[in-house]
């Protein structure tokens, strides 16, 4: 009895299973037998935004961008710091643990400055304010100003001792970190074209 009732039960599931596979592999057919025409694409869901076309620059000197004007000094400064601790650690010479605590130290100075100008056109500015990769590039600057601001701290406890272990390899980590600040930020402003100025 139990017999009669399994061989039923287990041919109805196999139809369905046919079924269903089915409907699948024909779903599967007609979307690889669509034309690229008939598909649509993606699209962004802030194009449609007004604000979204809003990128021009508003923290500007005479037409010149601020925060472009500025960032340039921490990217360099914290790569001149990377190189004075190195040549610290293979000359041994005063001189290098000097100028690194001055790189470090100016390195944070004009970062706060450049972070402050591009916070202002983060926050003024919709067309950038409404781009997440504009938020992901701000939250890398902010740790970057940190480690900056540690490493410079740290210096001021004794720059000659301060580096080697820790001085040097901040200044190593801020390098990793200001290589990718950078990058995005400069994509940001060629292919998006975030934070430029039309001029007067």
């Amino acid at each position: 009895m139990q017999h009669r009732q399994l061989f039923p039960a287990t041919s109805c599931h196999l139809q369905r299973y046919y079924k269903r596979n089915a409907s699948k592999e024909s779903r599967v057919t007609q979307k690889m037998t669509q034309s690229p025409e008939d598909i649509a694409p993606f699209e962004d869901p802030i194009v449609d935004d007004p604000a979204f076309q809003q990128t021009e620059s508003r923290v500007a000197i005479w037409g010149h961008p601020l925060h472009a004007m500025t960032v340039a000094f921490p990217v360099a400064l914290t790569f001149c710091a990377f190189g004075a601790d190195l040549l610290y650690w293979w000359s041994g010479q005063e001189r290098w643990a000097w100028a690194a605590l001055w790189a470090t130290g100016t390195a944070f100075l004009f970062g706060l400055l450049a972070g402050a100008s591009g916070t202002m056109e983060l926050l003024m500015v919709p067309g950038i304010r409404i781009r997440a990769a504009a938020w992901t590039h701000f939250v890398i600057a902010v740790m970057l100003l940190s480690v900056l601001g540690l490493n410079w701290g740290w210096r001021l406890t004794g720059y000659e001792s301060a580096i080697l272990p820790w001085g040097i390899l901040m200044s190593g980590f801020a390098v990793v970190v200001v290589a990718a600040t950078g990058w995005h930020g400069g994509k940001l402003v060629f292919d998006y074209g975030l934070g430029v100025s039309k001029g007067n």
